[in-house]
Protein backbone atom coordinates (compact mmCIF):
# COMPACT_ATOMS: atom_id res chain seq x y z
CA UNK A 1 0.00 0.00 0.00
CA UNK A 2 1.26 3.36 -0.83
CA UNK A 3 2.67 6.12 1.67
CA UNK A 4 3.15 9.65 1.20
CA UNK A 5 4.25 11.89 3.68
CA UNK A 6 4.02 15.95 3.20
CA UNK A 7 5.27 18.64 5.47
CA UNK A 8 3.57 22.00 6.24
CA UNK A 9 4.51 24.62 8.42
CA UNK A 10 1.64 27.59 9.20
CA UNK A 11 2.70 31.11 11.18
CA UNK A 12 1.55 31.16 14.70
CA UNK A 13 1.13 33.34 17.21
CA UNK A 14 0.95 31.04 19.85
CA UNK A 15 -1.06 31.33 23.22
CA UNK A 16 -3.76 29.23 22.32
CA UNK A 17 -4.20 30.70 18.47
CA UNK A 18 -6.63 28.40 16.77
CA UNK A 19 -5.64 27.50 12.80
CA UNK A 20 -7.69 25.63 10.29
CA UNK A 21 -5.90 23.16 8.37
CA UNK A 22 -8.46 21.67 6.51
CA UNK A 23 -6.84 22.69 3.29
CA UNK A 24 -3.60 21.56 3.74
CA UNK A 25 -4.45 18.44 4.55
CA UNK A 26 -6.99 18.16 1.52
CA UNK A 27 -4.24 19.13 -0.59
CA UNK A 28 -1.84 16.29 0.63
CA UNK A 29 -4.71 13.62 -0.60
CA UNK A 30 -4.97 15.34 -3.86
CA UNK A 31 -1.62 15.62 -4.16
CA UNK A 32 -1.28 11.93 -3.15
CA UNK A 33 -3.60 10.68 -6.23
CA UNK A 34 -5.06 8.12 -4.03
CA UNK A 35 -8.53 7.70 -3.98
CA UNK A 36 -9.26 5.69 -1.00
CA UNK A 37 -7.67 5.44 2.48
CA UNK A 38 -6.48 7.61 5.35
CA UNK A 39 -4.19 10.96 6.40
CA UNK A 40 -2.85 10.91 9.58
CA UNK A 41 -1.65 14.74 10.24
CA UNK A 42 0.85 14.64 13.49
CA UNK A 43 2.40 17.93 15.25
CA UNK A 44 6.01 17.58 16.09
CA UNK A 45 6.66 19.11 19.41
CA UNK A 46 4.68 19.12 23.26
CA UNK A 47 3.05 22.61 23.05
CA UNK A 48 0.50 21.77 20.04
CA UNK A 49 -2.16 19.47 18.90
CA UNK A 50 -4.82 18.78 16.66
CA UNK A 51 -8.36 17.99 16.48
CA UNK A 52 -11.80 18.63 14.63
CA UNK A 53 -14.26 21.36 15.42
CA UNK A 54 -16.63 23.62 13.72
CA UNK A 55 -14.52 26.31 13.35
CA UNK A 56 -16.35 29.83 13.77
CA UNK A 57 -15.86 32.17 15.97
CA UNK A 58 -17.91 31.49 18.56
CA UNK A 59 -16.75 27.95 18.92
CA UNK A 60 -13.08 29.09 18.55
CA UNK A 61 -13.55 31.38 21.45
CA UNK A 62 -15.29 28.62 23.60
CA UNK A 63 -12.57 25.77 23.13
CA UNK A 64 -10.05 28.45 23.90
CA UNK A 65 -12.17 29.59 27.61
CA UNK A 66 -12.54 25.75 27.63
CA UNK A 67 -8.80 25.30 27.96
CA UNK A 68 -8.38 28.27 30.41
CA UNK A 69 -10.85 26.93 33.05
CA UNK A 70 -9.69 23.38 32.75
CA UNK A 71 -5.64 24.44 32.43
CA UNK A 72 -5.25 27.58 33.74
CA UNK A 73 -2.29 29.78 32.43
CA UNK A 74 -1.98 31.65 35.99
CA UNK A 75 -1.05 28.77 38.12
CA UNK A 76 2.17 27.05 39.24
CA UNK A 77 3.58 24.50 36.95
CA UNK A 78 6.68 22.38 38.23
CA UNK A 79 7.56 22.42 34.50
CA UNK A 80 7.73 26.32 35.09
CA UNK A 81 9.86 26.02 38.40
CA UNK A 82 12.18 23.82 36.74
CA UNK A 83 13.09 25.41 32.84
CA UNK A 84 11.43 28.81 34.15
CA UNK A 85 10.16 29.16 30.86
CA UNK A 86 6.13 29.82 31.50
CA UNK A 87 5.06 27.56 29.29
CA UNK A 88 3.85 24.24 31.46
CA UNK A 89 0.01 24.96 31.09
CA UNK A 90 0.94 24.83 27.05
CA UNK A 91 2.50 21.31 27.67
CA UNK A 92 -0.76 19.59 29.59
CA UNK A 93 -3.20 21.58 27.01
CA UNK A 94 -1.20 19.80 24.14
CA UNK A 95 -0.93 16.40 25.94
CA UNK A 96 -5.43 16.90 26.77
CA UNK A 97 -5.70 17.29 23.09
CA UNK A 98 -3.20 15.21 21.39
CA UNK A 99 -0.37 15.26 18.51
CA UNK A 100 -2.32 13.29 15.79
CA UNK A 101 -5.41 12.73 14.24
CA UNK A 102 -6.65 10.84 11.39
CA UNK A 103 -9.50 10.87 8.44
CA UNK A 104 -10.70 8.58 5.79
CA UNK A 105 -10.72 9.84 2.52
CA UNK A 106 -12.56 8.66 -0.25
CA UNK A 107 -12.74 9.26 -3.80
CA UNK A 108 -9.88 11.63 -3.51
CA UNK A 109 -12.07 13.63 -0.67
CA UNK A 110 -12.03 13.75 2.80
CA UNK A 111 -14.50 12.40 4.95
CA UNK A 112 -15.85 14.97 7.15
CA UNK A 113 -18.92 16.47 8.46
CA UNK A 114 -20.11 19.54 6.12
CA UNK A 115 -18.98 21.78 9.16
CA UNK A 116 -16.28 20.45 10.38
CA UNK A 117 -12.55 20.98 10.04
CA UNK A 118 -9.39 20.17 11.19
CA UNK A 119 -7.35 22.58 13.23
CA UNK A 120 -4.16 23.11 15.05
CA UNK A 121 -3.72 24.49 18.53
CA UNK A 122 -0.73 25.85 19.49
CA UNK A 123 -0.39 26.06 22.98
CA UNK A 124 3.12 27.94 23.77
CA UNK A 125 3.65 30.96 25.24
CA UNK A 126 5.47 32.23 22.20
CA UNK A 127 5.26 32.51 18.13
CA UNK A 128 6.88 30.36 16.18
CA UNK A 129 6.23 28.24 12.78
CA UNK A 130 4.50 25.35 13.36
CA UNK A 131 5.26 22.40 11.36
CA UNK A 132 2.57 19.03 10.85
CA UNK A 133 3.28 16.29 8.84
CA UNK A 134 0.68 14.44 6.77
CA UNK A 135 1.22 10.86 6.04
CA UNK A 136 -1.64 9.87 3.34
CA UNK A 137 -1.84 5.77 3.04
CA UNK A 138 -4.41 4.23 0.26
CA UNK A 139 -4.81 3.11 -2.76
Amino acid sequence: MPVFSYDYSVPTKGNGEVIDISSEIAEAVRSSELGEGIVNVFVPGATAGVTTIEYEPGLVEDISDMFEKIVPVQVEYKHNLRWQDGNGHSHIRASLLGPSLTVPFSDGRLQMGIWQQVILIDFDNKSRDRKFICKVIGE
